[in-house]
């Protein structure tokens, strides 16, 4: 988009606010406002913010040794806003986005993860691939009051495919959907899932910058407009002992770069698929261990990880089977894809789709054979024959380490700062006294 019809658009919108965003490494906007007449010196000067951002944990403190803060003496760094992420946001009164990249000194900051995903996807831009992916994101919603602060939205039980009053009485994914399909979000459908209160909405896939971008918009939009409506919206792994998880179910595939033609589909081939397509898929169950820590980037997020759950548990893909690490649908032709089914929905978007498309990646450049696809409902295995995921967050981040091929990837400087601040919510978390330890200890030692 150029920048003049930018300015088209603010004028004939009565845009008077304009926000800068980028991702964190939680995958958190942060941003700055300012007035939108000065959209011009933005597009041309940029924003300054301390690089200290990607060292700020949940905590809202910093975390040492993440190259981020007194390692670099504190500097800034100058956010540029990319034009053509420009958007006017429907659930905010004259005001509209653009989503920016930092830099310093004129190079691009290493820690960013749009930077990272954008360094992979140039690798297959130099193969002669398109990276086409989508987003099934799943989320939870409460109903926050002084006598409850975790009351479920929706309390009742078997609510699932139930769409209406009955589980959603002010109509809050109308509206979302609504404010989604505004912001140019193509919305396929949205349902109410298996446990109480717990939501997914899906849209249509594109090339895979976009809908990194999309998805990190998606979540941001989520949030705000659930306060707007008095509501909490998590995308917390697990945020109930009772209830499930909330997955984030991502579909990858690869095209021609100018017919579009998908790529992983070969009606000769076995399944259905291509040889392009078992390679991919045995990139991802290679570095399935590896990746675990940037697809479940959180402590809480292994609590998802449960035999019988529709989680992945078990490291093995499949042909439409809902059970698997990696599954292949059924569809072929232009939807011909595989879904991996194990990023949390707390994840950071650019991030998870950097992470398996590197792994992706590998697997083609190497030829790495995925094996047959297991057949059945993998929850009946044997306990101790096959290999599973990490279970905790501590195991995750060294196995992530010991991932050499992943972390060249993603890159060193972010590698050590997403270490950094999560060996940091690790020592937090060891440390605190948790509700389950006081009722399973305390009444009776």
């Amino acid at each position: 988009m150029e920048l003049k019809e930018i300015q088209e658009i603010i004028k004939s919108k009565n845009i008077t606010s304009l926000r800068l965003e980028f991702p964190d490494l939680y995958g958190i906007s942060r941003s700055k406002m300012m007035p939108a007449k000065h959209v011009e010196r933005v597009a041309e000067e940029g924003l300054g913010f301390a690089q200290a951002i990607y060292a700020i944990h949940l905590g809202n403190d910093v975390a040492e040794e993440t190259g981020c803060g007194y390692e670099i003496d504190w500097k800034d760094m100058t956010v540029i806003p990319n034009l053509d992420t420009f958007a006017v946001l429907p659930h905010l009164e004259g005001t509209a986005r653009l989503i920016g990249s930092p830099f310093r000194d004129g190079n691009p900051i290493p820690v960013d993860p749009r930077y990272c995903l954008q360094r992979i996807l140039k690798q297959y831009d130099e193969m002669g691939l398109r990276a086409v992916c989508a987003s099934e994101l799943e989320f939870f919603l409460f109903e926050p009051n002084e006598d409850n602060p975790k009351a479920l939205y929706n309390p009742n039980l078997a609510s699932v495919y139930q769409i209406g009053p009955s589980t959603d009485k002010i109509g809050f994914l109308q509206k979302l959907q609504n404010t989604l399909l505004d912001l140019g979000i193509d919305v396929l459908y949205m349902n109410h899932e298996f446990f109480p209160s717990q939501y997914e909405i899906n849209w249509k896939y594109d090339e895979a910058m976009k809908m990194a971008d999309d998805s990190f918009t998606f979540k941001n939009v989520c949030k705000e407009m659930a306060v707007q409506n008095n509501l909490h919206l998590t995308f917390m792994g697990r945020p109930t002992t009772d209830g499930g998880g909330s997955g984030y179910h991502i579909h990858l595939s690869l095209s021609d770069p100018e017919t579009h033609k998908n790529l992983f589909d070969d009606p000769k081939g076995k399944n259905g698929i291509s040889d392009l397509t078992r390679y991919f898929i045995g990139g991802q169950m290679a570095h399935a261990k590896g990746m675990s820590a940037l697809f479940a980037p959180t402590i809480n997020s292994y609590k998802r990880y449960v035999p019988n759950s529709f989680c992945p548990y078990y490291l093995v893909w499949g042909l439409d089977n809902r059970s698997v690490y990696c599954r292949v649908p059924d569809e072929r032709g232009s939807a011909t894809r595989v879904e991996n089914r194990a990023p949390c929905a707390s994840a950071n978007p650019y991030l998870v789709f950097a992470a398996a498309f590197a792994a992706g990646l590998d697997g083609i450049k190497n030829k790495i054979e995925p094996g047959e696809p297991f057949v059945g409902d993998v929850g009946f295995a044997e306990p101790g024959t096959l290999d599973t995921v990490p279970f905790y967050l501590r195991d995750a981040l060294e196995e992530l380490k010991a991932d050499k091929v992943l972390c060249e990837a993603v890159g060193p400087e972010l590698i050590k700062a997403f270490v950094a601040l999560k060996e940091n919510e690790l020592d937090r978390f060891r440390k605190y006294v948790t509700d389950w330890e006081f009722n399973e200890y305390s009444f009776q030692l």
